[in-house]
């Protein structure tokens, strides 16, 4: 056997486009494309450069198609986010970036509607203002003629895979990021709907992961130079729950920590968890493959360190991601924390300002230099994973004797080893691609070559090499998380 399959990854601040080859034993991964993700701004309103990053899935299939070809695609992309489509397929507009302030204070006012705890129930996904739900129920109270207009809601993957196939399609995956799915009937919730008004005629049938199979249209394979028709397979659109399904764990109960701009963290259930003590520490039940529930906690992760660092670039310090670590290194151990959740860390800007002004009004002390930032940023995520920690144990009733951290935040190291410090079990750290190859395995199972989510993971742990970080000065860890606990209570 010699499969070759297409991943293309977005995250929130690049993409990139893999070729898996599956020999029957392992899987090999070769970048043909890397491209940036970036935001654009127009007249206050955030928006995806859609067209932009449609004309590098473009670019994807033709250096791919250079490269040795491939037999299928599939695409993942981050949550909640969407674009609008006519009745005649036409996109109304680019689609809005989540972290758009269009949203703000709609949590609360929807609470007025539906109850928070009703609401919860309903669909057992995280409250955060960028949910799909508030930013539908933006437009039904600000600019109902748009939802008037519309004919369809296609999420962000689904939406590129239409533009290669002229075919819609919505991913289970994707579609939970939206809280209007019902967490029962794994449909749509009417209940929301028609309380928030937003329109249900907008959203498709929904389908899992790998069961919808759909060619690519005879005008891109000819525009990209491709050796015939290929098949784009519908994987798991959400890109957490792709990483989910590469978590290299022969055990049943097992603890991820997907680590990147988001750290999502949490564990994978047969079914979901909704109960007083979910609702109360604020986490998701979002769809996965094989209509496992990815049980886990939205925590904001390297956003604060990439966007701190945006913000030295553009002041004339030009640190490297080894720089800061090292500044990080030389800082005085828990000197700040700060709650890496907190609301105006989620803004574009001047973060370094915001969290001297976070610690000055919580202790009356602030860090004074890029280091101390750094080594707060860090040390908050790490005690925040540990808060987590316990609480998904506590819902679960189950423990876990090591965590998994996948993602682009394997390369951290001092994150990783900060984090087998604070929740004192060791943290095996790989692979790094785990939403790629989470794709890809997919597109192998839905093919036929894999046999499913089991077998796959057993062929990722062979294909790639993991590094095992043993907890260290777990005794001060513990007395300084009793700090961060206080001051952020």
């Amino acid at each position: 056997m010699n499969k070759k399959v297409l991943a293309i990854d977005f995250g929130a601040s690049s993409g990139r486009a893999i070729i898996g080859t599956f020999d029957g034993e392992k899987i090999s991964l070769e970048e043909v494309h890397r491209f940036s993700n970036d935001p654009v701004t127009v007249n206050g309103t955030v928006y995806w450069d859609v067209l932009r990053l449609f004309h590098e899935i473009k670019q994807s299939l033709t250096k791919a198609g250079a490269a040795g070809g491939f037999d299928s695609i599939g695409i993942d992309t981050w949550g909640v986010d969407f674009g609008l489509l006519d009745k005649e397929g036409r996109l109304l507009e680019n689609p809005v970036h989540y972290r758009d302030k269009r949203t703000s204070g709609l949590v609360d006012k929807a609470f007025e509607t539906i109850p928070k705890e009703h609401f919860y129930e309903l669909t057992g996904i995280q409250f955060m203002e960028l949910n799909t739900v508030f930013q539908l129920y933006s437009l039904a109270l600000q600019r109902p003629e748009l939802l008037e207009r519309a004919d369809k809601l296609l999420f962000m993957p689904d939406l590129l895979a239409y533009m290669l196939t002229g075919k819609p399609a919505t991913e289970y995956s994707i579609a939970t990021t939206s809280q209007l799915v019902d967490i029962n009937t794994k449909t749509w919730c009417g209940e929301i709907f028609d309380k928030l008004g937003i329109p249900l005629r907008l959203m498709g049938e929904i389908s899992l992961p790998g069961e919808t199979v759909r060619d690519l249209s005879p005008d891109i394979v000819s525009e990209c130079g491709l050796d015939g028709a290929k098949k784009v397979i519908s994987v798991c659109g959400h890109d957490t729950q792709s990483a989910i399904t590469a978590v290299p764990s022969d055990k049943k109960d097992f603890i991820f920590l997907s680590s990147g701009t988001w750290s999502l963290f949490g564990t994978e259930l047969d079914e979901p968890v909704v109960n007083a003590t979910s609702l109360e520490m604020n986490v998701t039940n979002e769809g996965g493959c094989e209509g496992k529930t990815g049980f886990l906690k939205n925590i904001t992760g390297l956003w604060l360190i990439q966007e701190s660092r945006r913000h030295w670039l553009r002041h004339g310090r030009e640190y490297s991601y080894a720089d800061l670590e090292k500044l990080a290194l030389e800082a005085e151990p828990f000197a700040h924390f700060i709650d890496p959740d907190y609301g105006e860390f989620g803004r574009m800007g001047n973060i370094p300002q915001r969290i001297r002004d976070y610690c000055k009004a919580k202790t009356g002390r602030e860090p004074s230099d890029t280091g101390t930032v750094v080594r707060c940023i860090y040390e908050s995520l790490a005690m925040k994973y540990r808060m987590t920690f316990e609480k998904i144990k506590a819902c679960t009733g189950r423990d876990y004797s090591e965590i998994h951290v996948i993602g682009g935040g394997v390369k951290d190291g001092l994150l990783c080893q900060m984090t087998a410090n604070a929740c004192g079990v060791p943290v095996l750290a790989g692979p790094t691609e785990a939403t790629v190859l989470g794709n890809i395995a997919v597109q192998l199972i839905s093919q036929g070559c894999i046999r499913d989510v089991t077998e796959a993971r057993k062929v990722i742990a062979q294909s790639e090499a993991i590094k095992v970080y043993t907890p260290e000065n777990t005794e001060a860890w513990s007395e300084a998380y009793g700090r961060f606990l206080k001051i952020n209570e």
